[in-house]
């Protein structure tokens, strides 16, 4: 049997203990399987631990049952697992932001709340499922929101990217708060704009880029307009309004601009703490040139 591609069989591990070496993480990782990689992220120069690090497992299963079993404590301390992001995913905003909620789009009219829930539940406990409709036709705009009581579940999903839902390819995205997003936002080295809040007004929640199609004064954020396009091409608009323009699966020209998630300089989102296991904490600090996840391995 192939192994599965390491990406899904692998994990961050946040708030280590500056004491936890690779022989401790590996002993506490192995009770939920086999490691294939064990790696404690250190100081290039100090050689000093960076408190976090990466246990690769030889199955996805062996990760689900790791997940399964927080809190994790090591060395006295608890630390914060999180499925790692994909290196080609890292540098897009909000990828290292931890939320419960999903975005879901290429939602069709024959797409209900039942075939999301039916759909959705085999990765954890779901809390609430919102389908948008257009308020005056009460047509389905093409996209919605599943919420769990976990963020793993959505880590799970996103990570996965391609989803078949009542016969239809569905686009899934972490789902981000106005707040979410603007501290995403104000973390990207000034790059102001890009993120496209429409014209600001109305504070629901926002997929991947709430762009030129949600201007509008509604009060769920995504006013009227054209909406969600035919699934995939509504979130267009230019190299501004959007992700970077081009169609809404490709978040354009982001993949080359700097970022405070990639291996530069210190931490994520510099002194800002952008919550969770990937707060400013990981970085070594200041401007050393090899903060985030440089070293051996950007994930």
């Amino acid at each position: 049997m192939e192994r599965e591609k390491e990406q899904f069989r692998k994990l961050f591990i946040g708030g280590l203990s500056f004491e936890t070496t690779e022989e401790s993480l590996r002993k506490y990782y192995e009770q939920w399987g086999k490691l294939t990689d064990c790696v404690v992220m250190r100081d290039p120069a100090s050689k000093r631990s960076r408190g976090f690090g990466f246990v690769t497992f030889s199955s996805m299963s062996e990760v689900d049952a790791a997940m399964a079993a927080r809190p994790h404590s090591i060395d006295g301390r608890v630390v914060e697992p999180k499925r790692a992001v994909a290196r080609e995913e890292s540098g897009k905003p909000g990828a290292h932001v931890t939320v419960k909620k999903l975005f879901v789009g290429g939602i069709k009219e024959d797409t209900d709340e039942h075939h999301l829930r039916s759909y959705f539940e085999e990765y954890g406990k779901i809390e609430s499922i919102e389908v948008i409709t257009d308020k005056q036709s009460g047509k389905k705009r093409g996209f919605g929101f599943v919420t769990f009581d976990d963020h793993d579940p959505v880590d799970k999903i996103v990570l996965q990217k391609y989803h078949t839902i009542n016969g239809h390819n569905a686009e899934v995205r972490k789902a981000l708060s106005r707040q979410e997003m603007q501290e995403v936002q104000s973390s990207r080295t000034g790059r102001g704009g890009n993120f496209g809040f429409g014209d600001s007004r109305g504070s629901g929640n926002f997929g991947p880029g709430s762009g030129s199609n949600f201007r509008g004064g509604s009060a769920d954020g995504y006013g009227g307009g054209r909406g969600y396009g035919d699934g995939y091409n509504g979130y267009s608009g230019g190299q501004g309004g959007n992700y970077g323009g081009g169609n809404f699966n490709d978040f354009g020209n982001y993949n080359q601009q700097a970022s405070n998630y990639g291996p530069m300089k210190g931490g994520f989102g510099g002194s800002r703490n952008m919550g969770g296991p990937y707060g400013g904490n990981y970085g070594p600090g200041g401007g050393s040139g090899s903060g985030g996840y440089g070293g051996r391995s950007r994930y």
